[in-house]
């Protein structure tokens, strides 16, 4: 069967539905992150769903300094790869369908979560993004959204909404697609020269730097736990003379009860995540061309805000940049105090 390319929430309703409709939100310039999610949703959707992708480039969330003319439109090839992906339906109204009024008067606010990291930067556009995936949810009418992971702030927003509103949807993250050498795939990655490029790439090396640096934390303290917590144990950790050891032992010191023997000689938890993270970036903003980084955080998913070294749970380490004129993001969930 061939995908329906449907322009007015008209033709969707009156569409015959059988089974659970799957909703996936782009702004177009399709690709292969993108097709991921397609192809998730037509999983999640099964033999007798239906899955509809919209493709809807939002004014809303274009602020000041943001150039809604040069966003890619590829429409055409949008409707091919979302059809080679699994879609019945590619949604693609026209700005006039959904906002028949011009801007809105009444939009959803994103309140103190929207105000950081991607919302201090870009502001109002949080506002914008959910008040049009509110349009869209009931123009479209899921039973299941799928959202990619990449856009994490977003993801959590959006989450938050759906339960602070009451929409009866449920919301699924994606994990993020990576290129081969790790670049997280977006649409703004044509935009690179290969020398930038190459200096983007130290977005997701930091990020793996500072998950390397908490899975030795989390390896050492899970390893502490198995045996009685004595400043002998701490010693004898130390000993081993393994490279992760070397680097954080002071991070099974601090698990003690009692505390270290002598104080740590350098960051641990959240903070030595940060650090290891944090030096690939110093290293890439001396490149050529340079690194110039928005922000770098390791925060709580639930409301965005930086966690501290007490930290127990889930975490997003989220780093934000700049090469050339693109601006890129890209970020990695952590838990922090697993269980052994």
């Amino acid at each position: 069967m061939s995908t329906a390319l449907l322009h007015t929430a008209k033709d969707l309703r009156a569409r015959t539905r059988a089974g659970r409709r799957v909703v996936v939100m782009t702004m177009g310039a399709l690709h292969e992150g993108h097709a991921t999610l397609v192809r998730t949703a037509r999983r999640t959707a099964g033999p007798g769903g239906e899955v509809v992708v919209t493709v809807f480039v939002n004014p809303l969330q274009f602020g000041a300094g943001e150039d809604l003319d040069r966003y890619p439109r590829t429409l055409e090839a949008d409707v091919e790869i979302a059809a080679q992906a699994g879609a019945d339906v590619v949604f693609a109204p026209a700005v006039e369908e959904v906002y028949p009024g011009g801007e809105p008067q009444v939009r959803v606010t994103a309140g103190p979560m929207g105000d950081v990291l991607e919302g201090a930067t870009r502001p109002g556009h949080f506002d914008g993004m959910l008040t049009v995936v509110a349009k869209l949810l009931n123009l479209t009418a899921p039973d299941v959204a799928l959202f990619g992971q990449k856009d994490a702030q977003q993801l959590a927003l959006i989450r938050r909404m759906v339960r602070d509103l009451n929409f009866d949807v449920e919301i699924v993250g994606v994990p993020t697609v990576r290129e081969d050498d790790g670049l997280a795939r977006s649409s703004r990655n044509r935009y690179l020269s290969p020398d930038e490029r190459r200096t983007a790439l130290a977005l997701s090396h930091a990020l793996f730097a500072g998950r390397d640096r908490h899975a030795a934390q989390e390896a050492l303290r899970a390893r502490a736990a198995l045996a009685p917590a004595t400043h002998a144990r701490v010693d004898g950790l130390n000993a081993l003379g393994e490279a992760r050891a070397a680097a954080d032992a002071h991070a099974v010191a601090a698990a003690l009860p009692t505390g270290p023997a002598t104080p740590p000689t350098g960051p641990i938890g959240p903070d030595a995540v940060r650090a290891a993270a944090r030096q690939v970036l110093d290293e890439a903003a001396r490149l050529r061309p340079p690194l110039v980084l928005d922000y770098l955080a390791l925060v709580d998913p639930s409301d965005f805000q930086e966690i501290d070294g007490g930290h127990r749970g889930d975490a997003v380490l989220a780093v934000a940049a700049k090469v050339g004129t693109t601006r890129l993001i890209d970020n990695i969930p952590l838990t922090f105090g697993a269980p052994a």
